[in-house]
């Protein structure tokens, strides 16, 4: 299964920037097995000097970016999870900052948030790895808006490019 199975009436439309950035033949599970290596590669490889640095005043810090990524793959695995189960429980919105300041992720050290990401990321393989496509086309309500489990599972994907890419334009 890849990007190019998702309808428009899947998602809220202000996903669309996220799947955009998702490669039209990526397919789900190699998708999260290569996303989680390019991740721990790409956090791995900045300089301790910069893991507090924030490029504005107001701003995440790369710590904060990182914490955020995770806990956003955590919210929307398991809205995922939900949706695949039939659970009809419809998902309020999730306010990501909000999350930021009682995550203290600027206390934790870059090793202790990596593992914290490989786990995640472990965790989400295997979800994937243990939904069936029938299920994954199953449409619950997140947000006030529809949103299927591959869908929030694609929307993960295209969630770390575009972090991954505004660190390098605007931190790095």
């Amino acid at each position: 299964m890849n990007r190019t199975i998702l309808k428009p009436t899947e998602y809220n439309q202000y996903y669309a920037t996220y799947l955009s950035m998702v490669a039209d033949d990526i397919a789900l599970v190699e998708g999260h097995i290569q996303n989680k290596n390019n991740l721990l590669h790409f956090f791995k490889s900045i300089p301790k000097e910069k893991h507090n640095y924030a490029y504005a005043e107001g701003k995440w810090t790369i710590k904060e970016v990182l914490q955020h990524i995770i806990d956003t793959e955590r919210v929307f695995m398991y809205r995922c999870l939900c949706i695949a189960r039939q659970d009809k429980t419809a998902f309020p919105g999730f306010d990501q900052d909000a999350y930021i300041s009682p995550s203290e992720a600027n206390l934790k050290t870059m090793d202790a948030l990596l593992e914290e990401l490989e786990a995640t990321k472990n965790n989400s393989i295997a979800l994937i790895k243990s939904i069936s496509e029938s299920n994954f086309a199953n449409i619950g309500t997140a947000s006030g808006g529809n949103l299927s489990a591959r869908a929030a599972a694609f929307i993960i994907l295209g969630h770390d490019l575009w972090h991954t890419k505004v660190l390098k334009e605007r931190y790095l």
